[in-house]
């Protein structure tokens, strides 16, 4: 039995209701999975005629034929009136985008569905709607209750785990802590065991400073921080190398020499492995008690409403979603409130 997957309707002023429907109607998606449409069905009428989709969207739960044109929309309860205008940022947006997330993931803890997938959100619009959290990362470990959780960026065998996630560069060195270190390498370390059925893990862990700080001449964290804890974390077993310089290592890298790479922050890893993905790349939020998954970019406001957005990333994120699941037990059925 195909595995029922939750997708999100995210910032439906951007592009994400777009990538989401171009997804479903791929037949490899439709191949693998069941998908459940989280959002405002006015939201993906309206998206799906401007796309020429010939889709039939029936209220979640309902039969649904293999292979067919039908698809299962579940509209959040509670949900603020749909203003609906492309590339424009908006409170209301926002606030469709959290409550979506926030149904997703009761539909998923409560097993009714196996993994879920997000559209991209507007940060800012998920602040103005009230949703207080850097990003979606951070969101939905407030949600499950998560103590660890760490953002993961895949393409094929590039797996970076960031360690600094949505943090202002001036801000990185100060939460660089030896703490928060050892705890994004265990939950990266963990969750290649689990999701990826990786028995012995190797990890190449990179410096925070040009050239590794050069002995402590230009930074010393790599000699206060970093290196300090791959030792401590090598001791226990952990297969860890480095730190690296960023810009040699990646330079040099080869697919399949590391099972991951740890990246001290956002850009210093993303940049090369979106480089790396052109365009396929799939974000993995990792210590997380569901699967989820999302697209590689952002709401693209300046091309929504023009139908020509690319929903390779938003299918390979699908793709990975039920991969990830599928190494994961089903989660007990309960009563959906």
């Amino acid at each position: 039995m195909k595995p029922t997957i939750a997708i999100t309707v995210g910032d439906y002023n951007g592009i994400g209701p777009e990538v989401a429907l171009k997804a479903i109607a791929a037949p490899v998606v439709r191949r693998i999975c069941t998908p459940v449409l989280v959002g405002p069905p006015e939201v993906f009428n309206r998206v799906a005629s401007r796309l020429s989709l010939r889709m039939r969207f029936l209220p979640f739960p309902s039969a649904t034929g293999e292979g067919g044109r039908t698809v299962q929309i579940l509209e959040p309860s509670g949900g603020t009136p749909v203003r609906f205008s492309p590339g424009r940022l908006s409170a209301d947006a926002g606030a469709a985008a959290g409550a979506a997330i926030r149904e997703s993931v009761r539909l998923v803890l409560g097993g009714d569905a196996r993994a879920l997938v997000t559209a991209p959100v507007s940060k800012h619009a998920l602040h103005l709607a009230g949703v207080n959290a850097p990003g979606q990362t951070e969101f939905l470990q407030r949600l499950t209750h998560s103590p660890h959780v760490a953002m993961m960026l895949i393409s094929g065998s590039l797996r970076v785990g960031l360690v600094t996630i949505h943090t202002p560069l001036r801000n990185v060195s100060r939460q660089l802590t030896g703490t928060l270190l050892r705890e994004r390498v265990t939950v990266i370390h963990r969750a290649l065991r689990t999701d990826w059925r990786i028995r012995s893990p190797r990890l190449a862990v990179l410096a925070l400073n040009p050239h590794a700080g050069e002995g402590g001449d230009i930074g010393n964290e790599e000699q206060r921080v970093i290196i300090p804890v791959i030792a401590s974390l090598r001791g226990e077993g952990m297969r860890l190398e480095g730190p690296f310089p960023a810009d040699a290592f990646f330079a040099r890298y080869a697919p399949g020499t590391y099972d991951a790479v740890v990246a001290m922050y956002h850009d210093q890893g993303l940049i090369p492995l979106k480089m790396w993905a052109r365009g396929h790349a799939v974000n993995v939020s990792v210590g997380l008690p569901l699967v989820r998954t999302s697209p590689d970019h952002g709401t693209a406001f300046d091309i929504a409403g023009r139908s020509i957005a690319d929903p390779a990333s938003m299918i390979e994120a699908i793709r990975a979603a039920v991969a990830l699941a599928s190494h994961r037990p089903a989660a007990t059925r309960k009563e959906r409130r």
